[in-house]
């Protein structure tokens, strides 16, 4: 099965579940959804909210293996896993916290919501590194305070990019731009948004980074989508950006979210996270 097939097979088995359970219709069920995925941070956002529809009340879920080698705590007998997918197997199993028993835990799980530390411009320029590895070029641009960034695909725009990544097999399709005159936390924030716009396939389809093609949204829910995105890259790396206000604000003006495509948003916030190296997951045996 081909990654597009994949893709689709498992966007299907997710509208379907969430057509039948009629979760997540509202706005404010849209923003507990997001507010609950940043208290999970070593799950990936998809994952997390295959988590919420088991397990509403959730605490905090990990790995037995984890449980036990971080956190010095044992499996209950008898207890009940959750089941999340994972990558090259169907289904991985998690446990609740309230299902464990052991050490008292650290205030990275008591306190989730605690800023994590601040992104440095040093951090910047490794995510630089990184986006080049897979076609993709961030630059740093003197732009006006009141333009933050945007994202380009050269290839479909009939312009060349001036480089090549590291991998020599890949030729470079992408240019971000950021404010190079903002706080290095804001330019985390506005990365965050324009990769958000990318891996949410509002530039088209790319084989390589694992974009399906989609209908094409109308501007609002583009941004509303890139900002919901972002909003959970920040916030899961500890750093407060206007995607909250933002969000908060829609929910408030608008009852229902029907039109947002939830299985997109989640894996686009997971992709982001993953080329750029965010958070530790949990894990099922050794590295």
């Amino acid at each position: 099965m081909s990654l597009y097939d994949e893709d689709h097979s498992a966007k299907s088995l997710l509208a379907q579940l969430l057509h039948d359970s009629r979760l997540y219709q509202t706005s404010e069920e849209y923003y507990a959804l997001m507010k609950f995925i940043l208290k999970l941070r070593n799950i990936a956002p998809f994952n997390a909210m295959l988590l919420n529809v088991q397990k509403p009340g959730l605490q905090y879920a990990a790995s037995k293996y984890d449980w036990k080698l971080r956190f010095n705590r044992t499996v209950k007998d008898g207890s009940r896993p959750l089941i999340i997918l994972w990558p090259f197997s169907p289904v991985a199993l998690v446990f609740d916290l309230e299902d464990t028993e052991g050490d008292p835990l650290p205030e990275s799980v008591t306190d989730p919501f605690r800023a994590s530390g601040s992104i440095t411009n040093d951090d910047i320029d490794y995510y630089g590194y990184l986006l080049r590895k897979n076609g993709i070029e961030l630059r740093l641009i003197d732009y006006g305070k009141g333009y933050a960034g945007n994202v380009q695909n050269t290839e479909k725009d009939g312009t060349e990019a001036k480089f090549k990544s590291d991998d020599k097999k890949i030729a470079s399709h992408y240019i971000i731009r950021v404010n190079k005159g903002y706080d290095s936390n804001v330019k985390f924030a506005t990365l965050a948004h324009e990769l958000a716009h990318l891996f949410l396939g509002h530039l088209g389809p790319d084989k390589h980074l694992g974009i399906p093609a989609r209908p094409y949204p109308s501007l609002s829910i583009r941004e509303l989508e890139a900002e919901s995105v972002s909003f959970l890259v920040c916030s899961r790396s500890g750093v407060h950006s206007n995607s909250e206000s933002y969000l908060a604000d829609y929910v408030k003006e608008h009852p229902t979210v029907e039109n947002l495509d939830l299985y997109a948003i989640l894996k686009a916030a997971g992709k982001v996270e993953t080329i750029l190296e965010l958070g530790e997951v949990t894990r099922f045996g050794p590295k």
